[in-house]
């Protein structure tokens, strides 16, 4: 997550999964997925784009995940980064 000071204008809500989730990106190995979830907080994307995605997180947050401990999120409007790696000659997405 990277802080902004606001969130693009034309942006959507990005749907939850069927299991109610607020899905950030999902594994494409493992199948696990990283969730943003709190109180009143927000997961939205550009309309053209909905791999750029923005959380507006009005109190608190976190990110969980099957893999890891939870990542709290202060207050505050972030953009999403997906982490990548080099290979060469290029960049790819990190795979779960």
């Amino acid at each position: 997550m990277v802080p902004v000071p606001e969130i693009p204008p034309e942006v959507v809500p990005v749907p939850r999964d069927r299991r109610g989730r607020m899905v950030l990106a999902r594994g494409e190995a493992t199948g696990h997925a990283h969730v943003v979830g709190g109180p009143g907080l927000t997961l939205t994307a550009e309309r053209d784009n909905p791999e750029s995605m923005f959380i507006d997180v009005p109190s608190h947050g976190r990110v969980t995940h099957e893999e890891h401990g939870p990542i709290s999120l202060p207050a505050g409007r972030y953009r999403v980064v997906r982490q990548r790696e080099y290979v060469p000659g290029s960049y790819r997405p990190v795979a779960d």
